[in-house]
């Protein structure tokens, strides 16, 4: 373990710090690192930054399939056996080539897997997916889920990708989506997350513990900003033109997003036909030895579904010398009808999970990260003003 990321975790005990400090949890970068080549195979050499503190980016490979629907394989049928019943043309994505909103893509990736003893995946749309409304999901020969790499699994990924706001560019080695793996299942429950929450405020919601639920601590929406008529969202234009999601802070955001300022007293009612990005009330962090990841869609709290990109690294909003954590950014999409969301609303929940070590890089510290610090925030590809 690099001893910049190790500085990052005060009072760590020394058998928490050490390269195998725990049988069980999230991989860190440097296992991740340790099994290329045998759990994890690949098309060629590995980009610089694809290992990610605790999880590897996947890249999409030469081709891509337009299908008539989504589909799961199911335990009898592979992804190639699904494509050639649900398959309508193919798509060569050597030089790029434009994915339309509103239609079904698969893509095999350069990515394999043969996962050995209790190793398991778990897959999630990166963040500046999420971002630009790219609904994304990873498929495994003879799933019967979506985003689940099973124990034992040994086989090719599939990405499922269907733009639902902007048409995009994509190619050979664009990166959509992420796999975390995970060693056994670590038992974290109500009592140990609190005891998180007490040594590090995870979520600084004036709440405090009483948000915690099982394994989850909950997270609320900021409409009020920094004030009167601030800034406090955007909403997704209709009919825009084409993003290339390899090309980043180059984009004008007016050509793409409407922006959404506070009003006192009124809330936002959600249109189902509509994008939008918003931002939470509270300061997330992540802890360097931990992982987190956000409940995407639970009808407890209402009908919209509230964040694609699930994942939180290790070392999200950290920093040794202060507490101020970075606001989670929320991709909000109502279901079926419209949604009156107002300030402080409970939005969702963040589950954490315990990391087999610490990573040798971190989020923010080590990567150069583009949300580090974040409020509200559009993805990468914008320019920032």
């Amino acid at each position: 373990m690099a001893d910049s990321a190790a500085q990052f975790i005060p009072g760590l005990e020394a058998e928490e710090a050490q390269a195998g400090g725990f049988t069980t949890g999230v991989l860190p970068s440097q296992q991740i690192r340790d099994l290329m080549g045998r759990d994890i195979l690949v098309e060629g050499p590995l980009d610089d930054d694809q290992i990610q503190p605790s999880s590897i980016d996947l890249r999409l490979g030469d081709v891509a399939w337009r299908v008539r629907s989504s589909f799961l394989p199911g335990p009898k049928s592979t992804v190639e056996g699904k494509l050639r019943d649900l398959g309508m043309h193919r798509i060569d994505l050597t030089d790029g080539a434009v994915l339309e909103r509103g239609c079904v893509y698969i893509v095999p990736l350069q990515e394999a897997v043969r996962l050995t003893g209790d190793l398991a995946g778990v897959a999630n749309p990166k963040s500046s997916t999420g971002r630009l409304d790219i609904f994304t999901r990873v498929i495994t020969d003879y799933a019967t889920e979506f985003d689940r790499v099973p124990k034992g699994y040994k086989g090719g990924l599939y990405a499922e990708v269907s733009p639902r706001t902007f048409s995009v560019v994509v190619r050979r080695g664009s990166r959509l989506c992420q796999l975390r793996l995970r060693r056994g299942s670590p038992v974290f429950g109500e009592a140990k997350l609190k005891e998180l929450h007490e040594k590090y405020r995870l979520v600084d919601t004036p709440e405090g513990a009483g948000t915690i639920r099982d394994d989850s601590i909950a997270f609320s929406l900021d409409l009020k900003g920094d004030g009167k008529g601030s800034l406090v969202g955007y909403r997704a234009k209709q009919h825009t033109d084409v993003i290339d999601v390899d090309r980043k802070g180059v984009l004008d955001p007016a050509g793409f997003w409407e922006p959404i300022h506070e009003q006192e007293g009124e809330g936002l009612i959600l249109n189902p036909d509509d994008f939008y990005i918003l931002a939470t009330r509270e300061r997330v962090k992540v802890p360097p030895d931990h992982a987190a990841e956000m409940v995407a869609y639970d009808t407890l709290i209402g009908e919209f579904r509230v964040h694609y990109a699930g994942f939180f690294d290790p070392g999200f909003g950290w920093s040794p010398d202060d507490n101020a954590g970075s606001r989670g950014v929320l991709e909000v999409r109502s279901h079926e009808v419209p949604f009156l969301l107002e300030h402080g609303q409970i939005m969702g929940r963040l589950r954490y999970e315990r990391l087999t070590a610490v990573p040798d890089m971190l989020y923010g510290v080590d990567l150069g990260s583009h949300y580090q610090g974040q409020s509200l925030a559009l993805s990468k590809h914008f320019k920032r003003s």
